[in-house]
């Protein structure tokens, strides 16, 4: 078993150890086991501890169930005996402020609006809290509140242990179901936990708890936020985002929503007016291809790669050259991986499918659809081979008497 200094003393950035055992794991890599460790193991929502023993990085901390044992995954071999070991702690403090504000925010969550936090998961940019039911933004704006005002009256974060018989007759947020002894994390007058995580010393360092977003969630609520040097680093984000886009839209930063409003309705607008557009010029180019159109027996076909076009201007001009009788179309865009659109007029027995289908087997890609249109994209081809291998296409050369 590991002697875990972390419990005790979380404010420890290092220690020497001795290095009792060395393990190989199942992916190959190497993991050292100490007499004692301040590392903290992934558990309880908080991810692991990183940093270094002597010269050798630590990537990983895990808690092996059954024998109490922590693995330090280790990059190199470690070597058994004396070590000295460092945490990386900006990482652990990060991890702190974040783990003590979850602590705080449940508690305000649960204090003001009655409603209990049923997990927390701490991740690499924000976490989050999942609450047993519903919850309304004012309720969300009240909690937040009432958690900030815990920050700053910077009230004394203590640890201690009790057996759970003891434990059981206390007021804990959330009850717990573990045996033996349990370390009680207790923010004082405001919140008492069983939990083995890192936290700080007194709310104060914590800094700020600001929610960044919720959503709906198993019949609940997901709550996601940040605390500290993270809150910083979004309101950074924000403000550089916010700074930038006023200043390209020459507006204040209390104008960008209607801004906003005023571009997404102008490119409606615009959307809409290149549609009828397209359509007319698809309607111009779909006649001049027609006009220079190849005679195969009956049929008139027209196959050619075409610059500037999007698949549905390609099924645009295709359908427009086909309302011909004996028409067959078959177009190639000029991005890469390239698109096909395959169509034929109604009085043909050319099957597009079977057109399209004999392209993707030779150039890959996907697509499919009816005797009477078919497209596909991702053919991994120059467009100038996907249209000499179409006018090869033994689909177009079988009977192609009109119907």
């Amino acid at each position: 078993m590991t002697e875990r200094l972390y419990y005790t003393d979380t404010y420890m950035r290092e220690f020497q150890a001795e290095v009792v055992g060395v393990e190989r794991l199942e992916d190959g890599r190497r993991a050292a086991i100490l007499n004692r460790t301040a590392f903290y193991p992934t558990s309880g929502g908080q991810p692991f501890d990183t940093g270094t023993l002597g010269a050798l990085r630590v990537v990983d901390v895990v808690d092996r169930e059954g024998d109490g044992a922590i693995l330090h995954v280790i990059e190199g071999e470690p070597a058994l005996g004396p070590t000295r070991a460092v945490i990386d702690w900006g990482r652990r403090f990060d991890h702190m402020q974040q783990h003590t504000g979850q602590h705080v925010l449940s508690a305000a969550f649960d204090r003001l609006q009655k409603v209990r936090t049923v997990s927390f998961h701490l991740g690499t940019v924000s976490s989050t809290i999942d609450l047993a039911r519903e919850v309304t933004p004012r309720e969300i704006a009240a909690a937040e509140a009432e958690a900030n005002r815990v920050v700053w009256d910077d009230i004394p974060v203590s640890i201690r242990f009790a057996e759970s018989a003891e434990v059981a007759k206390m007021a804990l947020r959330k009850e717990s179901v573990r045996e033996g002894v349990l370390r009680l994390i207790e923010i004082e007058g405001i919140d008492l936990s069983a939990c083995g995580g890192t936290h700080v010393n007194r709310t104060g360092v914590i800094g700020n708890i600001a929610v960044a977003s919720w959503e709906k969630f198993r019949g609940g609520t997901r709550i996601e936020f940040v605390c500290g040097g993270r809150a910083l680093a979004a309101y950074r984000l924000l403000r550089d985002s916010v700074a930038e886009s006023v200043q390209k839209l020459s507006i204040s930063a209390q104008e960008l929503p209607a801004g906003i409003d005023r571009l997404q309705s102008d490119a409606r607008d615009l959307k809409r007016q290149l549609k009828d557009m397209q359509s007319r010029l698809a309607s111009f180019e779909a006649d001049a291809l027609a006009s220079r159109a190849e005679s195969r027996g009956p049929l008139r076909v027209v196959i050619e790669a075409l610059e500037g076009w999007d698949q549905n201007g390609l099924k645009s001009i295709a359908s427009a050259i086909v309302t011909r009788p004996a028409h067959v179309a078959v177009l190639v865009g000029s991005q890469s991986p390239s698109f096909v659109v395959v169509a034929r007029s109604a009085d043909s027995s050319v099957n597009a499918a079977d057109v399209l289908k004999e392209l993707t087997t030779k150039f890959g890609g996907k697509g499919g659809g009816r005797p009477e249109l078919a497209q596909g994209g991702g053919l991994t081809a120059p467009s100038a081979e996907l249209v000499e291998a179409a006018r090869k296409s033994t689909a177009l050369i079988g009977p192609t008497t009109a119907t």
